[in-house]
């Protein structure tokens, strides 16, 4: 099915379109906000989504806040919400670990952020403190780099964590591998996601490196294949599925900006899906994925086209 730009829908086709769903699941980044700054329009559509009896949920691949930050953004951004309705990747991974019976005499090796640890705490997992690589002894030999202090910890780290840190290094790197040398250690990647935007100062966005793109660097080196934790696994559908049995997937709407991972968790959970062109795929790329010959290509072709999530305010205002 060919993907539909939102401008070229008629009021009664957006009218069944808006009816055919009762649950919005929503990227943040790139199609919320970017940065500290909401994306004109959005706040409004999301609140009207809301007073139309529709659910929201957040969901997102930044690992780097607890549940609580983001609730607190949410409102100062004007979203609202509440707090059962964050889905981020932090929580997810501690979620995933309780709910894998991970031993809690064990700890988990955590290269990200508080978010993740804060996760963590909650649910009574421990873990080595953030900033522990930096400790170690470093040599001229890079063969022994690390490996003294490492190894000091590896019998009681069962898990390695990745998420963004925007301090990741060679002793990051080093830490992990040693602890992934024994098998029983779990390696889980918070997001695949490669890059992210960013605008400067002059307000031009810019792709930068993403937790991916941390998760390739220690995978190659461990030569071990990280669990993936964020969109596109179904994980984050499954978490609001047990959470409110009510939601159907068909009868729900995934709103992101990044085709390879909202779009993609859109169609690996069924639900229907929509785009937006304030992140990091465009409409262009969308024409080319719908005139490829790649079925896993074809597959990233959203259902729905907006240039802005805003753009929806004046369709759905009246309705």
């Amino acid at each position: 099915m060919p993907c539909t730009h939102i401008n070229h829908m008629s009021d009664e086709d957006v009218k069944s379109w808006l009816n055919s769903f009762d649950t919005v699941m929503t990227d943040c980044d790139g199609v919320l906000w970017v940065g500290a700054e909401a994306i004109q329009g959005s706040p409004q559509v999301i609140n009207r989504f809301r007073e139309l009896g529709k659910r929201v949920f957040f969901v997102t691949n930044n690992s780097t806040k607890h549940r609580r930050e983001y609730k607190q953004k949410v409102d100062t951004l004007g979203f609202g919400g509440d707090l059962d309705e964050i889905i981020g990747t932090a929580y997810l991974a501690a979620s995933y670990l309780e709910d894998c019976g991970f031993d809690k005499t064990k700890k988990v090796y955590v290269v990200g952020s508080a978010g993740i640890t804060q996760e963590l705490d909650d649910v009574g997992i421990q873990y080595l403190p953030i900033g522990v690589e930096e400790r170690m002894s470093i040599t001229t030999d890079l063969n022994l780099l690390g490996a003294e202090d490492a190894g000091l910890y590896s019998k009681d780290v069962n898990a390695v964590i990745i998420g963004f840190t925007r301090s990741f290094s060679l002793l990051h790197i080093i830490y992990a591998t040693k602890f992934l040398t024994n098998p029983n250690c779990l390696l889980i990647a918070d997001s695949p996601d490669p890059t992210f935007s960013m605008r400067d100062e002059n307000n031009v966005k810019h792709q930068c490196p993403g937790t991916g793109s941390m998760v390739a660097a220690v995978e190659t080196a461990a030569g071990r294949k990280p669990i993936i934790l964020g969109k596109p696994n179904p994980l984050m559908f499954e978490i609001v599925q047990k959470r409110h049995p009510s939601v159907k997937p068909e009868r729900t709407l995934m709103i992101g900006d990044r085709a390879d991972t909202d779009i993609l968790l859109g169609k690996n959970c069924g639900l229907q899906t929509l785009m937006v062109g304030t992140g990091v795929h465009s409409l262009e790329k969308v024409k080319d994925w719908e005139t490829s010959t790649d079925s896993e290509e074809q597959r990233l072709v959203p259902d729905k086209f907006a240039d802005r999530l805003g753009d929806l305010l004046d369709r759905i205002k009246d309705l």
